[in-house]
């Protein structure tokens, strides 16, 4: 054989090889690597991580300074749905939910539903006022946040005279029912939506009507005989904004809902094209700081 074999059979040769070792390499290539799998699980908890607990976008130590001034309960609703009182948002679509108030009760005990439909046909109860009637001129006052959002026994509680809010003169007169008249996407012609602000922000507006307010917290009702809320039954199982204590229903939708965020880039508003990425370890710690000086949390 003389050189030109040579060179052509060594071509070949080298074909062959290269054509193996590609194949070889082929899946290895397509594969993310262990590194990249690692970002994409960090970058999944840091988005799960920028989702503040839903109580800490009411203070109902701040709505207790409402009862002294308002005047009604329309004038109740249309004053906690202001940027000084609410910033919840259930959903997490970066938007304040409406609350609508539902007035209740009868006899020396009275009240009101706090309650919200963040979405068409998803009511979620937030809140409740109970007012009682003493012998004297005195009234008992307790704020309850919703079990599913607050906890199990979160309460705030005060003592006021007649004079001393002008809500009482009016609950306890002859009058209609308060009812919100408002639905989903149905608002007063006074009411603009806006954006939900971080935690620290609400903090810092809210901060002056909460500690003036009178109301301390408490971990078990002074009230007897307490009508039921019309709105206790009014459980949403598509809450997105962690909750403190969700039942079986709102913990699945919610594990569903991050899994989708994982592949879509987060929830809402907060989510990032290119979020920052650092380790599981300093995204839990940070997390669990950040959580222990909520509104929300006791």
């Amino acid at each position: 054989m003389d050189n030109r074999g040579y060179s052509v059979a060594g071509v070949l040769i080298f074909i062959c090889v290269a054509s193996v070792l590609l194949a070889s390499m082929g899946p290895c290539a397509s594969r993310p690597s262990r590194s990249s799998r690692t970002v994409q699980r960090d970058v999944y908890n840091v988005q799960v991580a920028q989702l503040d607990p839903a109580a800490d976008g009411l203070d109902l130590q701040a709505v207790g300074q409402l009862v002294k001034d308002a005047k009604d309960g329309e004038d109740l609703e249309r004053m906690i749905n202001t940027p000084a009182i609410n910033n919840i948002d259930l959903n997490s679509d970066g938007n304040v939910d409406y609350i609508k108030v539902q007035e209740y009760g009868s006899g020396d005990n009275r009240g009101f539903s706090l309650y919200t439909e963040f979405e068409a046909g998803e009511e979620q109860e937030i809140a409740t006022i109970d007012i009682a009637k003493g012998e004297t001129e005195e009234y008992e006052i307790e704020i309850q946040g919703n079990q599913h959002i607050y906890g199990q026994n979160y309460y705030y509680r005060s003592r006021f005279g007649l004079g001393d809010a002008l809500l009482l003169g009016y609950l306890f007169s002859a009058h209609r029912p308060y009812y919100s008249p408002w639905g989903y996407g149905s608002y007063p012609g006074s009411y603009r939506s806006y954006a939900r602000v971080p935690t620290g922000s609400y903090r810092s507006r809210v901060g002056s009507r909460a500690s003036g307010s009178g109301f301390t917290s408490a971990s078990s009702s002074s009230i007897a005989n307490k009508t039921a809320s019309p709105k206790s039954t009014a459980i949403s199982s598509k809450i997105r904004a962690p909750l403190k204590n969700p039942t079986a229903s709102q913990r699945s939708f919610q594990a569903r809902a991050s899994s989708q965020a994982a592949g879509s880039g987060g929830f809402g508003r907060r989510a990032s094209t290119s979020p920052r990425v650092s380790s599981s370890r300093s995204v839990r710690r940070s997390s669990s700081s950040r959580s222990s000086g909520r509104i929300g949390g006791k």
